[in-house]
Formats: structure tokens, sequence, C-alpha cells
């Protein structure tokens, strides 16, 4: 097998998570396929141990299922899991939202609509990793400023285990422009210093991207071709 060469602005153990995620991502790796460590060392020039970091990294991200004696599979997305996460999404992230409309002062909310108008031009590219970057960008400055450190930390906990699932919503088509003109809603309610008008929306915007993916999903089971939207969004 023919080796890839690595590039040098990255490390190792990054490109082998971009390879992986990519790879799942376009369906190039489905549902329940071994993720082989020996193909992986070859292909790299590495032995296994950064590779296991790798998979356990992915893990973490809802990505692989690491299986003792058995090794890393691809996990498969269920209609339950895009449910109950996004549900919880709705709850610690809409709570975020209403106790930030209190807290953020006139330069962080210049600062979002900065970072929102940034969110439409890469919207316009179309590039969905980069928008996942400063989508998370954005939620980050209104979270840090509900003041609430516990709170913060449960969402970038339960955000990192199901990374996969909120690039799957954010490269269905479209969902980058929706994503804009949510955002622009939050800010005026965020200037208006309204809570609850906050959390309404942040809570609506995640049952939407839930809604949208689960249907999606059920879209191409129909099809014969479950989650094969992935392949085509993601570039």
């Amino acid at each position: 097998m023919r080796r890839k060469p690595i590039e040098r602005h990255q490390t190792l153990r990054e490109k082998i998570l971009e390879t992986i995620r990519e790879s799942i991502l376009k369906g190039v790796l489905k549902p329940g396929e071994k993720v082989a460590e020996p193909e992986l060392a070859e292909r790299f020039g590495i032995s296994r141990t950064p590779i296991r970091e790798a998979f356990r990294q992915l893990e973490s991200e809802g990505y692989l299922t690491v299986i003792p004696r058995k090794g890393a599979v691809v996990t498969a997305l269920s209609e339950r899991d895009v449910t109950e996460f996004y549900a919880i999404k709705s709850i610690l992230e809409g709570y975020a939202a209403r106790l930030a409309a209190v807290n953020l002062t006139d330069r962080e909310i210049d600062r979002l609509e900065t970072i929102n108008q940034k969110l439409a031009q890469v919207a316009e590219d179309g590039d969905v990793k980069a928008f996942y970057r400063v989508h998370t960008e954005f939620h980050d400055v209104f979270i840090k400023a509900a003041g609430n450190e516990k709170l913060a930390e449960l969402i970038s906990q339960v955000g990192m285990k199901f990374i996969r699932l909120r690039m799957a919503s954010l490269s269905l088509p479209g969902r980058m422009d929706i994503s804009v003109e949510e955002h622009r809603k939050l800010i005026e309610a965020f200037r208006a210093k309204d809570g609850e008008a906050a959390n309404k929306l942040v809570s609506q915007t995640a049952a939407l991207g839930g809604q949208v993916l689960i249907q999606s999903m059920s879209a191409d089971e129909r099809s014969g071709d479950a989650l094969g939207f992935l392949r085509e969004s993601v570039e």
C-alpha cells in the first residue's frame, strides 16, 4: 500500500484523526465497519501507538466504538442518538443563552455580529469544516458570558461526544444559511436583553437541527443508503 505523505503543519495524530473523520463522513468507512490498525500503520509509516490514541479521541467524538479484542469499528448513528443529543443540547444551551442575555456586554454582542458575518461568508463558500469551527466560536462567546462554569463544562462534554452529529447536521443542504439567520435573531434577543426569547431561539434551533438530521437519515434508509447524505455534503 502506498504511504500517504504527511503535511508538515499537521502532527501525525491530527492527520490520522482528519483522515478517519472524513472517511466516515463521506461514507468510505460505513457503520459497523472495522477500522484496521495495520493498514493505517502502513499508510502513515508509524507504530500502532499513535493510531490507538487517535481511536480513543474518535471514540470520545462519537465516530468509533472500540471493542476489546476486536478493535475499532465505525459507530452506527440512530434516531435515538440524534433525539437524545439534541434534547440535551436544547436544554443546556437554551439555559446558557437565557443567562447570557443579561450578562453580555455591547462589545461581546458586537463580537457575535462579527463572527456571524464570517459565518455567512463561510456558508457561501460551502466550507462545512470551517463553518463548524466558527460556529463553535459563536456559541462559546455566549456560553462563557452565561457565567456558569459547571454549565459550560457540561455543554463542552456533551458537544465533544457528538461532534459527528453536529457536523452531519451542518452538512445538510441549506443548513448553514439557516444557522446564520438563526444567529441574527439570537443577537437581536441579546441586544434586547430578552433571556426568554434567547432561550426559546436556541432551543428551537437545536430541535430543528435534530429534526432535519432525522428526516435525512430516514430518507436515505428508504433509498437503501443510510446516511448517504454525508458522502455528498462534506467536501
